[in-house]
C-alpha cells in the first residue's frame, strides 16, 4: 500500500518506541507533531544503577496501551482515524523491542492499516524536521545517546555510516562516572546539573581517538571512565578533597570536545554545510553550546531539536515513518523482525 500516493491529505502516522527504558508513542502529519506521549519506567531501573532488559519489558507491556490512548486524545483523534504504525525495529534492548513491534502490529492487523518498522538511530536525525523543517541535504547528523554514538551522512533520503563507538557510547560513559561520583542515574542530566558549580578546564581528562587517522569518524569513551575512576583513587590516596562539579564539568567539557570536533570535521570533509545533533545526549547544554560555537566557527549551520525531542520518543519515530511514506516505500513484511543490531543504512524492514 503506498500511502504516498492514495491519499490526498498527508497521512497521520502514530509511531511506538520502545527501544530502552522508555515507552513513547508520536502522532505525526506530514511534519507537524500532534501528540508527543512517553511513559518512563527509569524509576523502576534507579535502584540497579542502570537499565535491566527484563524490567523494560515488562514496563513497556503495562503502559503501552495507556500511552496510545493519551497520545490519540491529545491529538484530537480516534485510533482509526491514523493512516499507518510506525515502530522501532532496532537497534535496541530486544525483549524492549518485541513489545513494540508486537503492539504495532496487533494495531496495524486490527485497523487494517500497514506497519513500518523504522530504525531507531535515523528516527533520532529525522525527528529534527518537526522542529525545524525540512532537512538540507546532504547533511551530516551526531548521534548521541546511552547506547550510540554515531556520525552519519544523509544524502537522497538515504544514511550512511562514516563513524560509530567502539566500546562505550557518550550517555553510557556518563552514567558510569556518574555512579564513581555518587550520583544518581540517569546519569547524564547529574552531570549536566552538577557541572555548573565546576571549572571544565580543572582536570585534563583523556579524549581518545583525538589524533588517530584510522579512526577520524570513530568514537571511544571507556577509557574516559577508567581514567576518572584512576584519578578520584589517587586523590584518595593522597587525602585530597574530591570537588565532585570540577569532575563534572572537566568530563563534560571532554566528551563534548570529541564529539564536536569530530562532528564538525566529518560535515566539512563530506561536503556538507549542516549538521544536526540527536539522541538523549544532544540535550546535554554544555554539548549544544560548544556544538554551535563550533559551527559557527566553521560556517557550517547546526540543527538541535528541543531536549524533549532528543530523548527516545514515539514522535522520533512517526517522523521517520512519515518520511518513508513521503519516498513512497512499501511497508514493511507483517513477518519483519526486531532487530537488536539494526544498521544505519538500512532505515526500514
Amino acid at each position: 500500500m503506498n500511502l504516498a500516493s492514495s491519499t490526498s491529505h498527508d497521512p497521520i502516522i502514530l509511531g511506538i518506541e520502545t527501544s530502552c527504558d522508555e515507552t513513547g508513542v508520536g502522532i505525526v502529519q506530514g511534519r507537524t507533531l500532534l501528540a508527543n506521549h512517553l511513559a518512563s519506567s527509569v524509576d523502576e531501573h534507579a535502584r540497579f544503577g542502570g537499565v535491566v532488559p527484563e524490567v523494560a519489558s515488562r514496563a513497556h507491556l503495562e503502559a503501552m496501551v495507556p500511552t496510545i490512548q493519551q497520545a490519540c486524545h491529545s491529538a484530537g483523534i480516534s485510533v482509526t482515524d491514523i493512516d499507518a504504525v510506525a515502530v522501532t525495529a532496532g537497534p535496541g534492548l530486544v525483549g524492549a523491542l518485541i513489545v513494540g513491534v508486537a503492539s504495532a502490529k496487533a494495531l496495524g492487523l486490527a485497523l487494517a492499516k500497514p506497519v513500518y518498522g523504522v530504525n531507531h538511530l535515523a528516527a533520532h536525525v529525522l525527528v529534527d524536521e518537526l522542529e525545524h523543517g525540512p532537512l538540507p541535504e546532504p547533511v551530516v547528523g551526531l548521534l548521541v545517546s546511552g547506547g550510540h554514538s554515531s556520525l552519519i551522512r544523509v544524502s537522497d533520503g538515504s544514511f550512511e555510516s562514516l563513524g560509530s563507538t567502539l566500546d562505550d557510547a557518550a550517555g553510557e560513559a556518563f552514567d558510569k562516572i556518574a555512579r564513581l561520583l555518587g550520583l544518581p542515574f540517569p546519569g547524564g542530566p547529574e552531570i549536566d546539573r552538577v557541572a555548573v558549580e565546576g571549572d571544565p578546564q580543572a582536570i585534563d581528562f583523556p579524549r581518545a581517538l583525538s589524533v588517530d587517522p584510522a579512526h577520524a569518524f570513530n568514537f571511544s569513551f571507556s577509557g574516559l571512565k577508567t581514567a576518572v575512576a584512576r584519578w578520584i583513587k589517587e586523590q584518595q590516596m593522597l587525602g585530597n578533597n574530591i570537588s565532585v562539579p570540577d569532575v563534572a564539568a572537566s568530563v563534560q567539557e571532554a566528551i563534548a570536545d570529541i564529539l564536536t570536533r569530530k562532528a564538525v570535521a566529518a560535515t566539512m570533509e563530506f561536503g556538507a554545510a549542516h549538521l544536526v545533533i540527536g539522541g538523549g545526549v544532544a540535550a546535554n547544554s554544555r554539548l549544544r553550546a560548544l556544538a554551535e560555537e563550533r559551527c559557527a566557527a566553521a560556517g557550517i549551520s547546526v540543527r538541535i531539536p528541543r531536549p524533549g525531542l532528543c530523548t527516545d520518543n514515539g514522535a522520533m519515530v512517526a517522523a521517520l515513518g512519515s518520511h518513508v511514506v513521503r519516498l513512497g516505500a512499501p511497508a514493511s513484511p507483517l513477518d519483519f523482525p526486531a532487530s537488536s543490531t539494526m544498521p544505519i543504512a538500512q532505515i526500514l524492514r
